[in-house]
């Protein structure tokens, strides 16, 4: 099973694949296992007949995907280098030149997108959907505790400190709930994720909305900073009494316990493949494809799930990087946007985006060009 061959790499540390650690310094870094040597550059390509190596950095949300990717390319010739340091690195190393490609969960602003026009026009591949869990570390306190929205917002607003504080327990009836105090943990770095989670937290607490707003990076009313879903999910199962926000993928590594949250129909959803699925009904989709998930009136639908993109440049020789990197990133997105590709969601805890998204994502491959003439085979 696919996800446990990533949880194996990811007990051992062993979460890249294919060369060494890849980007500019100037942005933060998580430790990575690598394979076989190469360039560090974004320009670098592999060595051989066909063969190429690709680097990209970004959303550690997206990382479980790419790396299980980048295994199932290596028979293909493609070598896949991905760092994950979180969206706003990723887009800013995309932007300096040091990567072939981001990995973001936001799509860029118009502002980033204007900075990265110095190198050309980039475009957005929307790859999957991932629920955002409120996971905790509580003994005692089985799975499947209630919150609402309001709730949430207040208890990383700070505002509700205890776990039996009334404002759970009129969630959950005839639970058991401990008085020992609650510790937020959240993202210290740019993060995607932090982008989902803040989103919804403005779209269902006024005070939230005015006090801390949404963003990559927010400043948190308290609690402690941890870099990555990594980081954040090795916090919370450290510490008794913890609470934070990690993708799926890494709750269920780590078994953790996580809550429904009530939706905008007002039911209590579950962080499944199907409710996270439902999350992508009736959203609007722009023509550059920098859509955005949230706010689903679907009664199935779990309300913290986050869309998350490969992005690059549409002519990428003209933005350095070489041509069989540039061949190398068009094979990689094939694959990912493919059937095998979208396959490996579900065994990872991930959902496919709608297929009417998917082949729009698809038809943009074609357009990809090395110095005006396509790549795409």
């Amino acid at each position: 099973m696919r996800s446990r061959q990533w949880l194996a790499l990811a007990a051992t540390g062993a979460l890249a694949l294919g060369v060494t650690a890849c980007g500019s310094s100037n942005n933060g870094s998580s430790s990575t296992a690598s394979s076989g040597g190469g360039s560090t550059s974004a320009s670098s390509s592999g060595s051989g007949s066909g063969s190429s190596t690709i680097n990209g950095a970004g959303s550690t949300f997206a990382a479980p995907i790419y790396q299980q990717w980048g295994s199932d390319l290596k028979g293909q010739g493609v070598t896949v280098n991905y760092q994950p340091v979180g969206s706003g690195a990723g887009v800013a190393q995309l932007t300096s030149g040091t990567v072939d490609f981001a990995g973001s969960d936001p799509a860029m602003t118009d502002a980033e997108e204007r900075t990265a026009a110095a190198r050309g026009e980039v475009v957005h591949f929307p790859m999957a959907l991932g629920a955002i869990t409120a996971s905790y570390n509580v003994s005692g306190l089985r799975s499947g505790l209630r919150l609402d929205g309001s709730t949430l917002a207040d208890i990383f607003l700070g505002r509700v400190t205890k776990w039996n504080d009334p404002a759970i327990a009129a969630l959950n009836a005839g639970v058991s709930l401990p008085s020992s105090n609650i510790t937020i943990i959240h993202r210290s770095d740019d993060s995607g994720t932090t982008r989902g989670f803040t989103a919804f937290l403005s779209s269902v607490s006024p005070e939230w909305r005015s006090r801390v707003g949404v963003g990559r990076s927010v400043k948190w009313p308290t609690g402690t900073g941890a870099r990555g879903n990594d980081g954040v999910a090795a916090a919370v199962k450290q510490t008794s009494g913890a609470i934070g926000y990690v993708e799926q993928a890494y709750a269920l590594q780590n078994n953790f316990t996580f809550a429904d949250v009530r939706n905008a129909a007002g039911r209590f959803v579950a962080p499944t493949l199907a409710s996270t699925s439902a999350a992508a009904n009736g959203i609007t989709v722009p023509a550059d494809l920098r859509l955005t998930v949230g706010g689903s009136r679907d009664p199935a639908a779990y309300p913290i799930v986050s869309q998350t993109f490969v992005i690059t440049y549409r002519d990428l020789c003209r933005a350095g990087v070489k041509d069989a990197s540039a061949r190398g990133v068009a094979k990689f997105l094939q694959y990912g946007l493919g059937s095998a590709g979208q396959g490996a969601l579900r065994q990872l805890s991930y959902a496919p985006m709608p297929s009417a998204i998917n082949q729009r994502a698809v038809a943009e491959i074609a357009t990809l060009q090395c110095n005006g003439s396509p790549i795409a085979g």
